[in-house]
């Protein structure tokens, strides 16, 4: 079962933390994918969940491009992160969606057998999964070996 940083947190929420580039990173060294909130404001990539924080560049984001789960919060962003060959995805409280490498990417408690579930917790889905995109990395990787 793939397991996907939810922002960068491996062993709980840090909301002080969480879509920092360096926290994000540090989750990418301990061998995670990790889901990140994109914004695209007046040609600048920024990261952060309900507002724009970090700006970072377009190469930052494409040399991880292969690891990151994207999230697209703005428009803008969504069409800026389709112009490359990148795994980004839209929704708000869809139950699912379909990422751009059309895998479905499903809200908790909603499960697709080929899909990312979220999960709330350290509890691993009593459905089958392709993955889980988790606030508990670490926690839910010693779950699973």
């Amino acid at each position: 079962m793939k397991i996907i940083s939810h922002r960068g947190n491996l062993n709980g929420k840090n909301v002080k933390l969480e879509n920092s580039p360096n926290y994000i990173q540090s989750a990418i060294d301990e061998g995670f994918d990790v889901e990140v909130d994109v914004w695209y404001i007046d040609g600048t990539f920024l990261l952060g969940h309900d507002t724009p924080i970090y700006q970072v560049e377009k190469s930052w984001i494409v040399s991880r491009g292969n690891i990151l789960w994207l999230h697209a919060k703005n428009k803008e962003a969504f069409y800026q992160l389709g112009q490359e060959n990148l795994h980004y995805f839209w929704h708000q409280t869809d139950k699912y969606t379909l990422t751009s490498k059309g895998i479905p990417w499903c809200y908790p408690k909603q499960y697709a057998k080929n899909g990312i579930t979220v999960i709330r917790g350290i509890h691993l889905p009593e459905e089958e999964v392709y993955g889980i995109c988790t606030d508990y990395a670490l926690t839910m990787k010693r779950k699973t070996i």
